[in-house]
């Protein structure tokens, strides 16, 4: 009997190679000016160290909020709950790390708005595939970014294949997630618009941003019954 061929351990890792070429649909994000980075002052300072001592209430408040925006899943605002968001965003911005806003995380890329990232597991565990834990299958997180969508999932689900294609991001999502030595996230270097099929066949598949359409590759490789939960632009405008 044929030897199955191995997933990679965490974290895995596809090396495009110099000569590689971008994806010719890139899974981009809105861009945010240098100037929406606004330096510690001294008004925000104490808040922000304040937060890092004790991010507990924080993050509290956070849930609430989401919880009265909508977000009923008992399972995402758990999720929500349990991961410090304020160890994903620079030290400039602790002091906004549990407000619903997107922050910058270097090369014009953001990390998105808690309730994004909430009402998108939550749309993305309402289809279905989880298994006797009540957990969703293995997921598909496209465009890694700096980590913490991949870590909330990790919550929810028994395995998260994260891709990012920017090198730099996809380091420091490593270095982000290094200390937490969470063994059901594996990151991946490559185009995510190509999904990744070693990891196929998946539960449900993610992406924070899309294009005109659903890659056929991501329809391939997830299992009969998933879900899909990705923005799709429509006549100038955008939905889920």
């Amino acid at each position: 009997m044929a030897t199955p061929p191995q997933r990679p351990g965490f974290p895995a890792r596809i090396d495009l190679g110099a000569g590689s070429r971008a994806p010719a649909r890139p899974v981009a994000r809105p861009a945010v000016p240098a100037a929406a980075t606004p330096p510690l002052t001294s008004t925000s300072a104490p808040q922000a160290a304040s937060m890092a001592r004790d991010p507990i209430p924080a993050r509290a408040r956070m849930v609430q909020l989401l919880a009265a925006e909508g977000i009923s899943d008992a399972q995402v605002l758990r999720a929500m709950g349990s991961v410090d968001r304020h160890r994903f965003v620079d030290s400039a911005l602790l002091a906004q790390a549990y407000e619903d806003t997107a922050l910058p995380i270097g090369l014009g890329q953001t990390i998105s708005k808690p309730s994004v990232v909430a009402r998108m597991t939550e749309l993305l565990l309402q289809g279905g595939l989880r298994g006797p834990d009540g957990k969703l299958g293995r997921v598909l997180d496209i465009g890694t970014g700096c980590g913490y969508q991949a870590v909330v999932l990790a919550q929810v689900a028994s395995e998260v294949y994260s891709i990012e294609r920017l090198r730099d991001l996809h380091e420091k999502a490593r270095a982000n997630l290094r200390p937490l030595r969470i063994a059901n996230v594996h990151l991946i270097l490559g185009d995510g618009m190509a999904g990744f099929a070693k990891g196929a066949p998946y539960a449900g598949i993610i992406a924070a941003a899309g294009g005109e359409a659903v890659p056929d590759a991501w329809i391939d490789q997830l299992a009969y019954g998933g879900r899909i939960v990705a923005p799709v632009a429509t006549a100038g405008a955008s939905r889920h």
